[in-house]
């Protein structure tokens, strides 16, 4: 090995470093940005050090580099603009895209290095490896399921499950056919089949995200997330990179650990998850949920009951990304402490649509990261509480859960029936991203603040202050 390749290797070696101690400062929201800065950092050093070995092998064209260069521009640019102009409620609908173009360019990765050796050959190919068929059926069923996901986020399709007769037999063929044809390659390289398992696998991926109910949209993303990094971690098998075969096998290693963690706190199988009709309820006759009637509340009313409380729980959801109001419920809650109460933060794995989506929101904020309390730490102080404050959490706290028959039933959720008095701030009495109504809502104990979330916590801030003064 010459000098050359030597300090190659070490790059990435460095790279790979920072991967994984960027990716240990991510633990916690106090070091997180300086753990985003040094994996940024080491692929900023594996790019240059892969540049570096094009230049050296002096093997592309200018009109090559004009290409890749201006590729690498309009991406670049692309992401650049994306991730800086995304609102907080569409961060899952861009996790969505990012993950269907790493799994996809995964797939390109693989699909070019086989048919540019089928080229070489005058022919088909003389072999396949398993990693490169890997690459191709992973990064495909990505790509497809990944636009579907991002679909339903997004509206373009709709968030309940979408199914039609044959559906599942149509998955099973999708599964069945890719790999079959992967058997087959093997024994028998052929371009032509290796178009078989791309198609395949595109089918796979629509026909396995198509019946997923919205409720489960946080559990999917992860899983995408994990097949992202599973596919790149092939790509770098495929082409010798081992800083992408690193990078590719954290992601796909952590996703693989969040998606387990998510479809547990779903109380969801991930065999399910694969085989379709997933957040659709089960197969128990459904249980009549109680009646009662809605009580509405003023937010004068409400500000008293939170200005002379002790113990408050603030239950943040989707519905406080959709109004921005996080700089909001951040200054309530310093008003509250001031008064000497007892502030914390319910935070359900899954609230809002993605992991992890509460905690970034309010991180934003600069809300302590100690007051940030997840579901098994917090469920056991909703009795202690004296009034629990629902902002635009809908699904995560509805007591149907408990029950058979319904589109969450089995779901562990936030205990907020707990507590002494609940307000609940929300716009209307719209459903949740499950499309069932919310038992809470007729609680006895529970008012109903009918208000954007930023509006009504403008005026809890204005009330709690007058009663200050």
């Amino acid at each position: 090995m010459s000098t050359f390749d030597w300090i190659i290797q070490l790059v990435y070696v460095a790279a790979a470093s920072c991967f994984v101690l960027g990716l240990h400062l991510m633990n916690t929201p106090a070091t997180a940005r300086r753990g985003n800065q040094l994996s940024t950092g080491g692929m900023v050093a594996a790019i240059a050090a892969t540049l570096a070995i094009i230049i050296h092998a002096g093997t592309i064209s200018a009109t090559g580099w004009i290409v890749m260069l201006a590729g690498g521009l309009i991406g670049g640019g692309a992401g650049l603009y994306a991730a800086r102009t995304v609102q907080m409620t569409a961060m899952p609908q861009l996790v969505s895209i990012f993950n269907a173009v790493g799994g996809g360019a995964a797939a390109l990765v693989a699909i070019h290095d086989y048919i540019n050796l089928a080229g070489r050959a005058a022919g088909p190919a003389e072999s396949i490896t398993i990693t490169t068929l890997l690459d191709v059926l992973i990064g495909a069923v990505t790509f497809s399921g990944s636009i579907i996901a991002a679909g339903k986020l997004q509206g373009l399709i709709s968030a309940a499950p979408v199914t039609f007769p044959g559906s599942r037999v149509i998955n099973m063929a999708a599964a069945a056919i890719a790999a079959a044809a992967s058997v087959y390659l093997i024994v028998t390289p052929s371009v032509p089949m290796l178009l078989v398992v791309i198609a395949a696998a595109l089918v796979f991926g629509v026909t396995m995200v198509l019946p997923i109910g919205g409720a489960d949209m946080p559990v999917v993303i992860s899983l995408l997330n994990a097949f992202t990094g599973t596919a790149v971690a092939m790509a770098g098998f495929v082409i010798g990179n081992w800083a992408l075969i690193i990078a590719g096998a954290l992601v796909g290693a952590s996703g693989s650990i969040l998606t387990k963690l998510m479809a547990d706190a779903m109380n969801r199988s991930l065999r399910n998850i694969m085989i379709g009709g997933f957040g659709t309820g089960d197969s128990t006759p459904a249980v009549a949920g109680p009646g009662g009637d809605v009580r509405s509340v003023a937010a004068d009313d409400a500000a008293i009951q939170l200005a002379y409380a002790q113990k408050v729980i603030i239950v943040p959801g989707y519905g406080l990304a959709a109004a921005q109001a996080q700089h909001q419920v951040a200054e309530l809650a310093a008003l509250l402490e001031e008064r000497g109460a007892e502030v914390s933060y319910a935070i359900h794995p899954v609230a809002g649509r993605m992991p992890g989506h509460m905690n970034v929101l309010l991180a934003e904020a600069n809300v302590p990261y100690p007051q940030l309390k997840e579901m098994e730490e917090i469920n056991p102080e909703f009795p202690r509480a004296d009034v629990a404050l629902v902002i635009g959490a809908n699904d995560v706290t509805n007591p149907a859960a408990r029950r058979p028959g319904t589109a969450i039933s089995g779901m562990p959720i936030l205990d907020v029936d707990q507590a002494k008095s609940i307000i609940v701030i929300k716009r209307s009495m719209g459903h949740g991203y499950a499309g069932i109504d919310n038992e809470l809502y007729v609680n006895p104990k529970t008012s109903m603040l009918f208000a954007d979330a930023k509006s009504a916590l403008t005026d809890l801030i204005a009330s709690v202050k007058t009663l200050v003064g």
